[in-house]
């Protein structure tokens, strides 16, 4: 499956939700989407999802123009955080009116998760709490095993040990069966771990969209002698800063060479890592990191 976004921008009036926004999804991959609140994220997922039709730009779901396109659409779920008040059904029956629009969709495994997050399934939905709400959005976006699966923030409501389950289901389902899987998430520390690739908003403009290993190994915190750090960082795009003393401790996106580690380490230097949850902090607080990183 091929998602394309070219120039993408939505706008409420003279509010600008997203700018043109542009970049691929090509690979079977489970894709991180960060942002600060009202970044933009649920915004771009809903046009994704074609809820909603963008201001201006294109998006294209294998070539083609996905809103109100039923044959691309049924190769797409969006799962959010919904309200489900008004659903007086119990969970098999609301999975099986899911189904007969999911044609991947796979009961026996839907059933296996109700078993295994210890749902009820003689309560309505509207009577379960709201964890428990979540954890059937989490169950149908998995067994609906659709090219296209987008979870916009799905885990709110739930527990860590819900949470988990879903982590743990989620990989081992992409394994089994991979498809194109989006997470928008706050939580970004407890699951970094899940991502194979970041993508990375900001004011709803596109900042960058990387491998998490290489994204990773960009950040590097670098602490030691002041005038030495200061020297070794001064072409480096500096994110963060630290001083006690003489004493520095500078975080900067961007690879050091090898000769630049070697000389960093023969003067004393530390060099260590920085974790995605740092990075994003600081790459989304940073005024004017876009023009940096270009």
């Amino acid at each position: 499956m091929n998602i394309k976004m070219d120039k993408l921008s939505l706008h409420f009036g003279n509010h600008k939700a997203l700018e043109d926004i542009t970049f691929e999804l090509n690979e079977k991959k489970i894709y991180g989407l960060l942002g600060r609140n009202g970044a933009g994220k649920t915004s771009l997922l809903s046009i994704i999802a074609s809820f909603r039709e963008p201001t201006s730009g294109l998006l294209t779901i294998n070539g083609e123009v996905p809103f109100e396109n039923s044959k691309i659409m049924q190769q797409v779920a969006f799962l959010y955080d919904k309200d489900y008040k008004d659903e007086s059904d119990n969970i098999i029956k609301m999975l099986q009116g899911v189904q007969r629009y999911r044609p991947n969709f796979d009961m026996e495994y839907a059933e296996y998760l109700i078993q295994r997050f210890k749902l009820d399934t003689k309560k309505p939905i509207n009577k379960l709490s709201k964890g428990m709400q979540s954890t059937v959005n989490v169950i149908i976006g998995l067994a609906s095993r659709t090219p296209l699966t987008i979870f916009d923030e799905v885990y709110l409501g739930m527990d860590a040990p819900a949470r988990d389950t879903f982590y743990k289901e989620l990989l081992k389902d992409q394994e089994s069966h991979p498809r194109i899987i989006i997470l928008s998430t706050h939580l970004v520390s407890e699951m970094d771990y899940l991502f194979d690739e970041v993508i990375l908003i900001k004011s709803g403009k596109f900042l960058l969209q990387e491998d998490y290993d290489s994204l990773t190994s960009k950040g590097v915190r670098i602490t030691g002698d002041q005038e030495l750090v200061e020297e070794l960082v001064q072409t480096k795009v500096q994110l963060n800063e630290e001083q006690l003393g003489n004493t520095k401790s500078v975080m900067i996106y961007g690879e050091l060479t090898n000769h630049e580690r070697k000389m960093a380490m023969d003067q004393g230097l530390d060099l260590g890592p920085v974790s995605l949850h740092d990075l994003f902090i600081h790459l989304t607080e940073e005024e004017n990191v876009d023009e940096k990183l270009s």
